[in-house]
């Protein structure tokens, strides 16, 4: 039997594989089904795939132990997920993209021979999450147009300070650091969400990246992102390996791309990226929910790809309120008892469908993503009775007691009617708001020339026009603008200059800096570039020097005490 572990964290391939070999033996050990006769019950069920979905699902299994049903969950990635339930190692599979993506480094991913459908289980947004600092703050309210994004990740971009990131931040004083792309190098539906935009909204920029590994143009859709030593990109396992990179206080510069929840659980921000209505916006639920309003569903119920989706006019959405970057995840469930599925793992697959179609989806803005809209619920409950031995129930029944966040009286989507309109000062133009994103809500203040006129600029609280003023910094109520204090990264006529640690320049220009005057500042490069570099030597000398001043001292003491016993001997 399995042991009750519900776990999130992508592991090694040894781990994995001792995951797939339980699933195997428990398989085994019920293939000798009771008589037909006899009443279901609820047996331990594995999954593998999705880390995007990961947070999602893990909240889910915890939470229906009380019910005495157990699910194992392996987050290693969309592409193991489709390959171990393909190959049968696991009772469902939860993958970004359905079965038979041309994959441009990859061949195409086959389905085999096993019978499946999909299930759409939750919504949310790829966001990008970022560790940068401005004079040893925090910037929480970056925002990035899809261009800005896409030269970014394939290395057009190398420097925060660079005009076109500038043109998006009119309120900032961007330092001159190195940025750090951070990708994944597993296979990954997060990736391939990711390069299917990028092929679809900037394919002149893909296709030049592509071009690097003499693949033909036009390039598409890939799980596993292409990346070269020493360019400046870093690689890391799993949605936990590149926000756990991200999140590191040594890794200042580096960026991201990763769903919404992993950002907010590590207490980081994440981009405002610009959607085609003129307004940058962050993934939250209620915009994750006004963009999928656009996606085309496949409703052909005789298709192998009913229910997946087409996501190009998200991408274009106009809605000021839509994130362009939204989609669905799926679970590939089993429609046939084969290879060792039982009824009685069935039906406790069902029972654990239900209940996240259902009531786990009420939980979905809170967990960092966003419910699905409930003609999709239906669909998803109309797929599961597809699952053999399922647990039969009345679906118009269960609807009607789902309580789902996006039902409206008049059938539309309320999460997505509801959703409030975005902020005047992040419309694209030379105003910004300081409103921090994501995990990290504190204010970052924005140049005076750049705040939206008469309105503050308050954490988590949008546009105050309380008394005409703005706010900063901690968010004074209304009346008098802050003052920009020594490490609010905004230069202040008159004051000592802020020095950016990278180049030695004043940040924000030479505001506050004396005509003639030198500033004395040592460039510091921060690099995310793989192999050996001078700093590991330096590194390496210094412990080597540490060891030598602690062990050194003793063993000279026995020498010299050696010796004096030596002299004493000799009389």
């Amino acid at each position: 039997m399995f042991k009750q572990w519900i776990r999130r964290r992508p592991r090694t391939t040894s781990r994995l594989a001792r995951v797939v070999a339980a699933a195997a033996a428990a398989a085994v050990l019920l293939t000798a089904a009771p008589p037909a006769s006899a009443a279901p019950r609820l047996v331990p069920i594995v999954g593998i795939g999705s880390t995007w979905s990961a947070n999602a699902i893990t909240a889910w299994a915890r939470n229906v132990q009380a019910s005495n049903i157990q699910v194992e969950y392996e987050a290693a990635g969309s592409t193991q997920g489709r390959v171990q339930f393909r190959e049968g190692k696991a009772h469902f599979g939860v993958s970004e993209i359905p079965y038979g993506m041309k994959d441009i480094f990859s061949g195409t991913d086959s389905k085999g021979s096993r019978q499946s459908a999909y299930m759409p289980i939750v919504a949310g947004g790829t966001a990008f999450m970022y560790n940068l600092k401005i004079g040893g703050r925090r910037v929480t309210n970056l925002r990035l147009s899809g261009e800005v994004i896409a030269k970014i990740f394939t290395g057009v971009i190398r420097k925060w300070n660079d005009p076109a990131i500038k043109a998006d931040n009119p309120g900032l004083a961007l330092p001159a650091r190195s940025i750090i792309p951070v990708v994944r190098q597993d296979g990954s539906g997060t990736t391939a969400q990711f390069t299917l935009w990028m092929s679809k909204q900037h394919q002149a920029i893909w296709d030049n990246y592509c071009r690097k590994w003499n693949k033909p143009t036009p390039c598409g859709i890939t799980s596993v992102y292409p990346r070269q030593s020493g360019s400046g990109f870093v690689g890391a396992t799993g949605s936990d390996g590149v926000s756990g990179y991200v999140r590191q206080e040594n890794a200042e510069g580096a960026i991201t791309y990763v769903e919404y929840s992993y950002a907010i659980n590590a207490k980081f921000p994440v981009v405002k990226v610009l959607n085609a209505g003129g307004y940058y916006v962050e993934p939250t639920a209620s915009n994750v929910a006004v963009a999928l309003t656009r996606a085309r569903i496949n409703k052909d119920q005789k298709s192998d790809d009913y229910l997946t989706q087409i996501l190009d006019d998200v991408y274009r959405s106009s809605d000021p309120r839509a994130y362009p970057l939204s989609s669905y995840s799926y679970m590939i469930i089993p429609t046939r008892l084969e290879y060792n599925l039982t009824a009685d793992a069935g039906y406790t697959l069902s029972k654990f469908a239900y209940y996240f179609l259902c009531e786990g989806q009420r939980q979905a803005e809170v967990l960092g993503y966003s419910p699905l809209p409930i003609n999709l619920v239906q669909a998803g409950m109309e797929q599961v009775q597809k699952i053999p031995s399922h647990e039969t129930i009345n679906i118009d029944q269960k609807l009607r007691s789902c309580n789902n966040p996006t039902v409206s009286a008049d059938g539309g989507n309320a999460l997505a009617k509801n959703a409030p309109q975005p902020s005047p000062c992040d419309k694209r133009g030379p105003t910004q708001t300081g409103t921090g994103t994501a995990g990290a809500r504190q204010e970052t203040p924005v140049l005076a020339a750049a705040r939206c006129g008469g309105a503050g600029n308050t954490a988590g609280g949008g546009n105050t026009a309380a008394g005409g003023g703005t706010t900063t910094g901690a968010g004074t109520p209304g009346g008098t603008a802050a003052t920009a204090g020594p490490t609010s990264g905004i230069p202040v006529p008159g004051a000592a200059p802020q020095i950016d640690p990278d180049t030695g320049e004043v940040v924000g220009g030479t505001a506050g800096v004396a005509a003639g005057e030198q500033v004395a500042a040592v460039p510091v490069a921060l690099d995310g570039t793989d192999g050996w570099r001078l700093r590991h030597t330096l590194m390496l000398l210094a412990a080597v020097l540490l060891i030598a001043l602690i062990v050194g001292p003793p063993l000279v003491s026995q020498v010299l005490q050696g010796r004096r016993d030596d002299h004493r001997g000799d009389r």
